[in-house]
């Protein structure tokens, strides 16, 4: 379709709708001269007569009937749309599809869900759970959380938690069986709980040297249980089956409660935490800036983790 039709036909609905060139020309605050002039424009474009006019009337040709018929709430639905697209500018409104890892859903989003839809009545959330790092936008989401060493540059990221450690843990009774590993090179000794990451690799437990170069190394712990779902590796720690590094964040309630204690922390060195990322700044849209605001603001209310751990006597 010549998209240089699509002035004429829009004026052309407006008169079929109100029978009318005098209340179609006022509805769109244009003179009815050229209103009309545009409308036999129209009729001359398409070799077709659409309208009678007389100087008392005006009816539509059986062409111009089913133009109307078809264009005319296609025209409405455009509108509609439009006026909702302004509206969402001033209020939060439609579907965010945000992806996310497991563990900053359970974390950082559940928690809050019901004072998020609460907040923001016209809003609608989706979270497409991802433990690898998508791709937002062929994934066809507005925004994603993830650690910020993964976050490719182009990216907007707003940080949504202080900075974040690896904590190694177990339960008391654990430690009071099998003793208090004081360095890295002592797991060796004790039954360590596996991750299996989503590319099928097994996670190497991340440390950092206590030297003053403070360089960066892995170990490969080895153990008789591997799960490639975070919480079953937590439950299985709670019961005492071993040790395990996981991010001290999904870890918090337990460390609180005692129910898990925390060793070598000296080795686990901060780093970035969560961010919520989006692939624009500009235009971004009103739905997608509500939800980036509401998690900055449940960071401000986060704390610095801060859990004691023991130490091998």
């Amino acid at each position: 379709m010549d998209p240089s039709l699509l002035p004429s036909l829009a004026w052309f609905a407006h008169v079929a709708h109100h029978r009318s060139f005098t209340k179609a020309a006022a509805e769109m605050g244009v003179s009815r001269a050229n209103l009309s002039q545009n409308v036999k424009a129209l009729e001359r474009r398409l070799n077709v007569k659409l309208l009678y006019r007389t100087t008392r009337d005006m009816s539509l040709t059986e062409e111009g009937q089913r133009l109307y018929d078809v264009w005319y709430p296609a025209l409405v639905a455009v509108e509609r749309t439009v006026r909702s697209m302004h509206d969402m500018r001033d209020e939060p409104s439609g579907l965010v599809r945000l992806n996310t890892s497991r563990v900053a859903a359970k974390t950082l989003l559940e928690p809050h869900l019901q004072e998020f839809c609460a907040r923001y009545p016209k809003l609608q959330l989706e979270l497409v759970m991802d433990d690898a790092l998508a791709n937002i936008v062929a994934d066809g989401c507005d925004a994603g959380i993830r650690i910020g060493e993964s976050l490719a540059e182009h990216m907007v990221a707003v940080p949504i938690t202080p900075p974040l450690e690896m904590a190694v843990v177990a339960t008391p009774a654990y430690f009071e069986q099998h003793g208090v590993p004081a360095t890295p090179t002592d797991l060796a000794q004790h039954n360590c709980l596996r991750f299996r990451q989503t590319s099928g690799a097994l996670h190497a437990w991340e440390f950092t040297s206590l030297d003053e170069g403070g360089h960066s190394f892995t170990v490969e712990p080895q153990g008789r249980i591997i799960t490639n779902d975070d919480d079953g590796m937590i439950r299985a720690a709670l019961q005492g089956a071993g040790l395990m590094q996981h991010i001290d964040i999904a870890v918090q309630q337990h460390l609180d409660s005692g129910a898990l204690v925390r060793v070598l922390q000296a080795w686990c060195k901060p780093f970035a935490g969560f961010y919520i990322y989006a692939p624009t700044r500009a235009q971004m849209p009103v739905k997608v800036r509500a939800l980036i605001d509401f998690l900055v603001e449940k960071r401000e209310g986060m704390a610095p983790l801060q859990h004691p751990s023991i130490r091998k006597k």
